[in-house]
């Protein structure tokens, strides 16, 4: 097992992506009222301010900033999927490991979070959420997809409704292929 460390900084920024352990799945866009309520209901008990979040079918990224005193992001996590896990029936196949453990096997076990550096490297992590639907051919235009931020964004001003236009996606974006 590789020793991997998380940045711990209180009131940080980091990017995260969060993905469902069945990638052929589109539970996410299926239950979205449920992953919204797992959210808000987390957001009360353990305040974090979103600077972006979009929901794909089968996985979601998020860019997220934590109260000056607090850098526990993982507990937030940890409570969105297990909300949102006990909100949905019981019907993904489980492995015997899982079965043992008595777990659900709707997430893959952790997520990938990067430390936002500077305001820079935060505009790309919020650029990245909002074009991954046109990235993965779900829509053509940004402002098409329902399930960002991006929306919130345009009616605040901070970008226009046809930001990045129609577009082909092409490349893999540093994703695994």
């Amino acid at each position: 097992m590789p020793n991997y460390r998380r940045a711990f900084v209180p009131g940080g920024c980091w990017f995260f992506t969060v993905n469902l352990l069945d990638r052929g799945s589109s539970l996410l866009t299926d239950e979205i009222d449920v992953l919204r309520d797992a959210t808000q209901w987390t957001r009360q008990r353990y305040p974090f301010q979103i600077g972006a979040f979009v929901v794909l079918p089968n996985h979601l990224h998020a860019v997220w900033t934590l109260p000056p005193d607090d850098a526990d992001f993982s507990i937030r996590w940890r409570l969105i999927k297990s909300r949102f896990a006990r909100s949905i029936p019981k019907c993904e196949r489980l492995s015997a490991v899982r079965r043992a453990r008595g777990e659900r096997g709707i997430w893959q076990r952790r997520f990938w979070e990067h430390l936002i550096r500077d305001e820079a490297d935060f505009a790309r992590h919020v650029e990245y959420c909002y074009i991954n639907p046109v990235k993965h051919a779900l829509v053509r235009r940004v402002r098409d997809w329902p399930h960002s931020s991006f929306h919130r964004d345009v009616r605040a001003g901070v970008f226009p409704k046809d930001w990045a236009g129609e577009t082909e996606p092409s490349g893999n974006f540093g994703e695994r292929v």
